[in-house]
């Protein structure tokens, strides 16, 4: 049984009537009418912590889906789980695929500059400070460019910038 026909509370339900009559009023080939059910279904399985089964959704969603903005998404809900589940080099690997396809995605710059802090510092408990301070380096500008997207978003991570000495800016535009 499709998890859209299993959603059991308000809102769930509520969203996938509105999904559903949304799909019906586009116009949409058969094809990106089921990229997006798997991907509502993907949605809903990740939000009740179903990860295993929120994956396959996405992955079937990405098999069908072509346009490379929507592409993106489904990219980067995959990359959330394997954040999740700490398999942070595949989650990498999978917000760079989201960005190539979807430069102005604030969230995924995001999420990739925490990836290479927290491994910076990783890497400053080790004893390996160069490594450390490239890992910081590389994290600064990715969270540079999230917050050029997203003003007023990500305040720890421009106090962070700022405390660091790795910007000057006070205020991105």
């Amino acid at each position: 049984m499709p998890r859209t026909q299993r959603n059991d509370n308000f809102i769930d339900k509520s969203f996938t009537v509105m999904a559903d009559l949304i799909l019906k009023i586009l116009p949409a080939s058969q094809k990106e009418k089921e990229a997006f059910a798997y991907y509502r279904d993907g949605m809903s399985a990740q939000a009740d912590g179903e990860y295993a089964e929120a994956l396959e959704n996405y992955y079937e969603a990405l098999k069908l889906e072509e346009d490379p903005y929507d592409r993106s998404y489904i990219l980067y809900n995959i990359a959330l789980i394997h954040t999740s589940n700490g398999k942070q080099e595949k989650a990498l690997g999978l917000y760079h695929e989201a960005l190539e396809l979807n430069p102005r995605l604030p969230q995924a710059l995001n999420n990739v500059a925490v990836i290479y802090h927290h491994q910076g510092e990783q890497q400053k408990e080790a004893g390996n400070d160069e490594a450390a301070e490239t890992l910081f380096d590389q994290a600064a500008e990715y969270w540079k460019r999230a917050i050029r997207l997203a003003p007023n978003n990500y305040i720890e991570a421009q106090n962070w910038l700022k405390t660091s000495g790795r910007s000057q800016i006070d205020i991105y535009f």
